[in-house]
């Protein structure tokens, strides 16, 4: 037996993994308040003394779903940042992968993404930080003299959140689109606009 008397090894692990896939699911379908620990306990086929074994409390396992989404997303915008060595003639497949690892990620953990981006009391901060982070990229791409130098970085980073969540309202989460069509979609509006070529 580990710390807390949790049980070491897989079993132990497994566990705790299929209580927080339960949790989101619960959390994003009932919100927070409706959700009960005796759900996910029911769910997993387990008992309510072995919910703490690995959780002290409801909040502590929403806190964690939301730490792990944003630690995650945080890190899928880390590395979607262009190199200064990217050819032009590359350039909208390789902002295509950065992207689409986004919107991969929303598609394989929709209810983890509706409760930290658009339930979570803190889904505003998450968001936030996150334009942060995509106009530091931004920023940094402009030097590199991949995007124009007079965009706001900031209004288009906004741009970049709000297309996250209205796509995957719209399209993603209801199936209508894979996060690849999506992607490929939205990647050719960036980079070419709406304008018809003549």
């Amino acid at each position: 037996m580990g710390a807390r008397g949790r049980k070491k090894g897989s079993d132990g692990e497994k566990s705790r993994k299929l209580m927080l896939q339960i949790a989101a699911e619960e959390f994003a379908l009932n919100g927070f308040h409706d959700t009960k620990i005796s759900n996910i306990v029911k769910r997993a086929g387990l008992t309510q003394p072995a919910f703490y074994l690995y959780f002290s409390s409801k909040d502590a396992i929403y806190q964690e779903l939301i730490d792990q989404f944003t630690y995650k997303l945080e890190e899928l915008v880390g590395i979607s940042r262009l190199e200064s060595n990217v050819t032009f003639d590359t350039l909208a497949e390789r902002i295509g992968v950065g992207l689409g690892a986004i919107f991969t990620f929303f598609e394989q953990n929709e209810y983890l993404a509706k409760i930290a981006f658009i339930h979570s009391d803190n889904s505003s901060e998450i968001k936030e930080k996150l334009a942060a982070q995509i106009a530091e990229n931004l920023r940094i791409e402009q030097r590199y003299s991949y995007f124009r130098s007079d965009v706001d970085v900031m209004i288009a980073a906004q741009l970049v959140i709000s297309a996250l969540e209205r796509l995957s309202l719209a399209y993603l989460w209801t199936g209508e689109k894979t996060a690849k069509e999506i992607t490929n979609e939205t990647v050719q509006i960036i980079l070419n606009g709406l304008i018809k070529k003549r």
